[in-house]
């Protein structure tokens, strides 16, 4: 049987399709930002002539990047983005303040199971967490499929990955006696297994993940491209429909397999700069940190403030350490308020931001300065990526986070500290 993602590139090419293969294809969804939207519009427009496209509703434009303006240059560029939307008829607009592409498109049902969907964004994978075939594409690219209404790819052999057990309940511990595991654990420990490049213009597909949230699935597949993968699929069982063609892959072909039993988790950091350079939490505890960075398309989901908020129950932040605050979307925003979330973070002496992706890419709200060592549940710990390239950034779980910044050095939550009631 074909894997997943033979299955759905097979669908949207209308042909078989096989690995190696090039394909042509129409995607169901075409994400812009408002950091490389301007130069997809400057092609359009120079170089393709284009003025109108012709199929408005596939196309999904979000400001999230550096939302609000944080200058002149950029309150322009994003004016200039307004005005094109409205030009076009795009429907599918979510202004400054809504959050991050990602979140949005998975929340707002705009990627669906078995959908080919492609962003100006590398972390369009993340909406393979609902069984989608999402991958980042450059400026070009995306301005071409705008024009042509189709694109090509390459079809991309497939890694295996088999989870098996389940994570434990909040505040408990697995059987070694770890506390507050969850999806950024093994997301780690994938890119761990496999490596930086372990996955490079691959797909990487995820079974045994039936009981696991889609937050939970959208920090997994957030994280595939960090092992090169094209895609990261993770089938759509358990709270999803899948669509009657799509199958559960039995002995597909793919490339690798590899297993990993949730019991068997820890806590682990990637140490600054590689995204696979992965210790045990021990290797590097106590180490003092200046900024606990929680949010990103990656971790700034309720479950993830949640826990954030569990650990910290009680507790102050360390003085000397800031924690901030940056929520996935308004929704996130809205209920982690409803449900008393916000004011425990608040009270423990958190900063919060609006929602969108805050200082991820080093362009504001929060970006550190030479010197400063930060924990970041974001997805990237590259040399510069959040201000300074003399900044150190360990990437963690938001458990990590928590704890680190209520002690202010890096540490992983302990039974001390276990509040599994709390939120």
């Amino acid at each position: 049987m074909s894997t997943l993602s033979q299955q759905i590139l097979s669908r949207a090419s209308g042909r078989s399709a096989q690995p190696g293969d090039l394909i042509t294809l129409t995607p169901d969804r075409v994400m812009l930002h408002d950091s490389i939207a301007p130069s997809v519009i400057r092609i359009l427009k120079e170089q393709l002539g284009v003025t109108q496209l012709s199929n408005p509703d596939r196309v999904v434009v979000v400001i999230d990047h550096v939302a609000p303006a944080a200058n002149l240059a950029t309150a322009e560029n994003q004016a200039a983005l307004r005005k094109w939307v409205r030009e076009q008829g795009i429907k599918n607009f979510f202004e400054s303040g809504n959050g991050i592409c990602h979140q949005l498109l998975i929340q707002e049902g705009l990627a669906l199971p078995g959908e080919v969907v492609v962003g100006t964004d590398s972390h369009s994978t993340t909406y393979g967490a609902v069984g989608a075939f999402g991958t980042g594409m450059g400026s070009t690219d995306v301005a071409v499929c705008l024009a042509a209404g189709r694109t090509w790819m390459r079809v991309p052999e497939a890694i295996r990955v088999q989870v098996r057990g389940s994570f434990t309940e909040a505040g408990a511990s697995n059987e070694h006696g770890v506390f507050e595991l969850g999806p950024k654990d093994l997301a780690l420990e994938i890119i761990r297994r496999l490596g930086a490049a372990g996955a490079t213009y691959a797909s990487i597909e995820i079974f045994g993940l039936d009981q696991l949230s889609i937050a939970g699935r959208m920090t997994i597949a957030s994280m595939a491209v960090e092992a090169g993968a094209k895609a990261g699929l993770i089938w759509p069982g358990g709270l999803l429909d899948s669509p009657s063609w799509m199958q559960m892959p039995d002995r597909a072909d793919y490339i690798s397999e590899i297993e990993i039993d949730l019991a068997e988790l820890q806590h682990r950091v990637a140490r600054p700069g590689r995204v696979d350079d992965l210790v045990h939490v021990s290797e590097v505890q106590g180490l003092p940190i200046d900024v606990v960075y929680v949010g990103t398309c990656t971790n700034g989901r309720v479950e993830d403030l949640q826990t954030v908020a569990r650990v910290l129950a009680g507790r102050k932040v360390a003085t000397g350490t800031r924690l901030l605050v940056v929520p996935a979307s308004a929704q996130v925003m809205q209920e982690v308020v409803e449900d008393g979330t916000a004011a425990a973070l608040l009270s423990a002496g958190a900063t919060f931001g609006p929602p969108g992706c805050g200082a991820c890419i080093g362009r504001h709200m929060g970006v550190l300065a030479p010197g400063e060592v930060a924990v970041f549940t974001g997805n990237r710990n590259f040399t510069g990526r959040m201000g300074s390239p003399q900044a150190q950034i360990y990437l963690a779980s938001p458990a990590v986070a928590a704890e680190t910044a209520a002690t202010g050095r890096l540490n992983a939550p302990s039974l001390a500290h276990s509040t599994p009631h709390l939120v």
